[in-house]
């Protein structure tokens, strides 16, 4: 992988974390989803404006339809994530959600566009995902005197909507991967018209619930202002190391992210199991390296 691609990667990879801790804390659900994407359609305005002006009038039904199964994925990726925050914690919904997209996603490009990547960096990976959403623990029976019937039921949550997240992921970075690399979009266009059509998308949504709508707009217009900013800024970063490197080396390096969740996650969230999700993101830190250069 080139330096200047692996740049972009870890600096996305600062603003992925930092953003879904806001989502968190947050807590917010579909309302939150359809705020974050009204607020990115206006802050991203100028940005779309000026790389879209003459690129989008020439776009033509591949184009049109790639963006627009993007925009769905997308969504589902989103609303899916948040269900999993709402049910469990980050330090086990964000390490599964993460770790498991780049088998996938490495498994796709392998198979899609014929690239090639190291089986040890990718088992690293995978083996730090495992500690970091806990480990051994993962399969303690819920009456265990160290795991409480409640605990484990969240950690059973986390893992299934981790998982899940974790495949939206993987065919998201597939669909615009193939959209950037084989159709050459722009960066930044793709990713601003593909939320700008996620926002039709919720317009039932917003018909059905605008009282709600009001009521989680002053609760939650501050977190996802920050998600707005940070979340479209880190993946335009990562679709333009796309342009620089193969997919199965930029969607794994992506996971560094894990690295900042496993530090301030637990601590400003009060989650547990430190000393191990450290060890794990330490492999994940060493998978990743072995992916990027292998």
């Amino acid at each position: 992988m080139p330096l200047s691609a692996l740049v972009l990667v870890l600096l996305a990879a600062v603003l992925h974390a930092v953003w879904n801790i806001v989502a968190k804390r947050a807590g917010g659900d579909q309302r939150f989803v359809l705020i974050t994407s009204l607020l990115t359609s206006v802050l991203w305005l100028p940005a779309g404006l000026w790389f879209g002006w003459h690129a989008v009038p020439l776009w033509g039904w591949a184009e049109w339809g790639l963006v627009t199964l993007s925009a769905a994925v997308h969504l589902l990726y989103f609303n899916t994530l948040l269900t999993g925050y709402r049910k469990a914690d980050l330090t086990v919904v964000y390490p599964l959600a993460r770790g498991s997209a780049p088998l996938l996603t490495a498994a796709a490009a392998v198979i899609l566009l014929g690239e090639t990547l190291g089986a040890a960096g990718v088992a690293a990976v995978c083996g730090g995902v495992f500690l970091i959403a806990g480990g051994p623990a993962l399969w303690r029976p819920a009456h265990s005197s160290e795991h409480s019937a409640a605990q484990h039921e969240r950690t059973s949550a986390g893992v299934r909507w981790g998982l899940l997240t974790g495949a939206t992921i993987a065919a998201y970075s597939v669909i615009d991967a193939y959209a950037i690399k084989v159709f050459l979009i722009g960066p930044v266009i793709f990713d601003y018209a593909s939320n700008l059509l996620r926002v039709p998308m919720q317009l039932p949504m917003l018909l059905r619930g605008r009282a709600t709508l009001r009521d989680a707009w002053r609760q939650q217009w501050r977190a996802a202002l920050v998600v707005s900013t940070l979340g479209p800024l880190a993946y335009i970063l990562v679709l333009t190391a796309l342009t620089l490197a193969p997919l199965s080396h930029v969607a794994p390096a992506r996971e560094l992210s894990l690295l900042v969740a496993a530090l301030l996650g637990g601590r400003l969230l009060g989650e547990s199991d430190r000393g191990l999700r450290l060890l794990g993101a330490a492999c994940i830190a060493g998978g990743v390296m072995a992916l990027a250069w292998g």
